[in-house]
């Protein structure tokens, strides 16, 4: 008796031999890798760095209000005074916070343990409803680094700039520019560990100590410590903070589902991508809205390709969606192809109205 399968006949009658045996899309697998290998020479320089491009939009400005509000806060509170002495103040010597018009005690801890757990509870919350709006709006990490990358932005210039110049030869130019750059971020820095430690002691007297050389090892330990966490962090690991180290990027996964509201990309629409001119009827040569421009990508703080969908390595800061619709409104296009909105909005086709009903779930409450 014959081992052999039988021959299986496709749709039009023909025996299974006749057809020709179905192959791996090669070609399109290699025009993907290429364009992933392409992408990442326009985002990266010379020495692999993500060298970001400038935006302005709704967003951006909501990220750089964000930016001033947490930064007053920061660097404002510590030299408020409340009756007499300091408004904030964490006296780890003494055993006593001082927070405006309460002074709390060691057997006051259940209150600090309580306001930790409801501020947990609230960025898992936060989460399951917005995504990591926190991260790209908050975030001390985020703010950092847009400050940090404002500085470089003033003193090298725009990102091609910047490009040119991490790959031309060390000349005295490059390296009055360079200097110059990394003495303001190094200053900053300072500046922020300086006012880290006055949250710790008094502040109005730190200034004295620090030119008599009078801090304690402690207080030396941590002005160091904070400076140099913020001047790496923020002016030189960047992006690769929230794409490797930081913990909260993994939760997302867990917390995040269709109905979650993130930065998305409506791949209904905007597929098949491809460059056009703007003159020409996109529509009837079969193509989507995405022009492939890849400036979604060029925006992208941790240089995320958002067309690929959600990533842990998004953080919401909504860059690509003001480019994009930037782009959009130049071809003359319908705005947000990129938005915050949810999967199930975009496969289901919802409005927006629709998508938010759905954002107060019963996992949710």
């Amino acid at each position: 008796m014959s081992s052999e399968a039988p021959k299986r006949p496709d749709q039009t009658g023909q025996d299974a031999d006749q057809v020709p045996a179905w192959q791996p899309p090669r070609i399109e697998k290699q025009a993907v890798v290429g364009a992933s290998q392409q992408l990442e020479k326009i985002l990266q320089d010379a020495h692999g760095k993500i060298v970001m491009r400038s935006v302005t939009g709704h967003f951006d400005r909501i990220r750089i209000a964000l930016v001033w509000i947490t930064q007053i806060l920061f660097f404002g509170l510590p030299w408020l005074q409340w009756n007499g002495r300091q408004a904030v103040l964490f006296d780890l010597g003494a055993r006593k916070f001082y927070l405006f018009g309460m002074v709390l005690w060691p057997q006051d801890i259940i209150y600090l343990a309580i306001l930790l757990i409801i501020s947990a509870y609230a960025l898992f919350l936060f989460t399951a409803i917005a995504g990591r709006l926190f991260c790209g709006y908050a975030c001390p990490q985020s703010v950092y680094t847009k400050i940090m990358m404002w500085f470089e932005h003033k003193i090298e210039g725009d990102r091609v700039a910047r490009i040119r110049l991490a790959e031309a030869p060390w000349t005295w130019r490059k390296f009055r520019i360079k200097l110059t750059k990394h003495t303001v971020w190094v200053l900053f820095s300072l500046w922020t560990g300086f006012t880290f430690i006055g949250y710790f002691a008094p502040i109005r007297e730190l200034p004295g100590e620090f030119i008599h050389l009078t801090l304690s090892t402690w207080q030396w330990v941590w002005f160091w410590l904070y400076s140099a966490a913020t001047l790496s962090f923020a002016g030189f690991l960047r992006e690769s903070i929230c794409r490797y180290a930081c913990p909260y990027a993994r939760f997302q996964s867990v917390m995040v589902d269709d109905d979650t509201f993130v930065v998305s990309y409506d791949y209904v629409r905007g597929e098949p991508r491809g460059a056009r001119s703007k003159k020409v009827d996109h529509k009837a040569e079969g193509k989507g809205d995405c022009i492939n421009c890849s400036l979604c990508v060029q925006v992208c703080p941790t240089g995320i390709d958002i067309r690929e969908g959600l990533q842990y390595m998004c953080i919401g800061c909504g860059a690509c969606v003001d480019v994009c619709n930037q782009v959009m409104d130049k071809m003359g296009y319908e705005p947000d192809l990129i938005r915050y909105t949810s999967g199930r909005a975009i496969s289901e086709r919802l409005t927006q109205d629709e998508a938010r009903k759905r954002m107060f779930r019963p996992r949710v409450l």
